[in-house]
């Protein structure tokens, strides 16, 4: 892909104090992320994913390295970044079209395009119908997607998302996925997505950019080159498989 990076880190490290001394979670960590660009962070548990994540979305401050995003150094969290957590924390006395109003409302935004979008977003989630229901009405998927749509609601350039779907059963997981494959070819926002599942990698992504146990740095950036869109008939295909294999062998001892 030749579009030029939305996302950039150059040797980017975390160190944390602790009462046994210094811990390095990421060391020079060298990664970019294009224009329209789905790529994903595929590693171990305590690699520094989420850190990563993190500091992407202005949450936390690097040790030593630089990001920026769009050109501009990231120095806290801004409207061009969206961001999905594993659990999408509705807030419970609010409905889903007011937890989907939540970024605009907190920015000032009261005006009807903004209601406007929010409704537009839940078409797009598929959850026209549930725009008055509260959060305890709706199964864990459908959270989710509300969480999705929340993400939208300001219209953000690149969407940062941390294993949106790990604490989903294995069936709604793959419903979502492919949903999530149809919202990102309509819009081709850039993403960073994190996931500890090779399929779920593959599947999505433009790139995987695999990471080495702790300290986390990339050790291989692997282009996927399969079609799109990609279906649940693509699991069984040889380049879906052959991909897969390629990931795991940096996985198993």
């Amino acid at each position: 892909m030749t579009a030029a990076p939305l996302l950039r880190t150059r040797a980017l490290s975390v160190s944390y104090q602790t009462r046994r001394g210094s811990i390095d979670a990421l060391s020079g960590v060298d990664l970019s992320v294009g224009e329209g660009e789905f790529v994903t962070l595929l590693g171990p548990s305590g690699c520094g994913k989420s850190t990563l994540l993190k500091l992407a979305a202005g949450l936390l401050a690097p040790t030593r390295g630089h990001i920026e995003v769009a050109g501009a150094p990231v120095d806290g969290p801004n409207r061009d970044i969206g961001v999905a957590f594993q659990k999408p924390t509705l807030l419970p006395w609010r409905t889903v079209l007011d937890n989907v109003l939540l970024p605009s409302q907190t920015a000032g935004e009261r005006g009807d395009g903004a209601v406007r979008r929010a409704r537009d977003l839940l078409d797009l989630v598929g959850l026209r119908d549930f725009a008055d229901n509260y959060p305890r009405e709706l199964s864990g998927g459908m959270q989710q997607r509300v969480g999705l749509a929340r993400m939208l609601q300001r219209d953000p350039k690149l969407l940062l998302m941390d294993e949106p779907f790990a604490a989903l059963d294995a069936m709604t997981r793959e419903a979502l996925t492919l949903e999530l494959q149809r919202i990102w070819m309509r819009d081709r926002k850039s993403v960073l997505f994190i996931t500890h599942s090779i399929p779920e990698a593959v599947m999505l992504s433009d790139r995987v950019l695999v990471m080495s146990a702790r300290p986390g740095r990339v050790v291989e950036d692997f282009r996927v080159e399969i079609p799109r869109p990609r279906s649940m008939a693509t699991l069984a295909e040889p380049a879906f498989t052959a991909a897969a294999e390629h990931l795991r062998r940096h996985f198993i001892g």
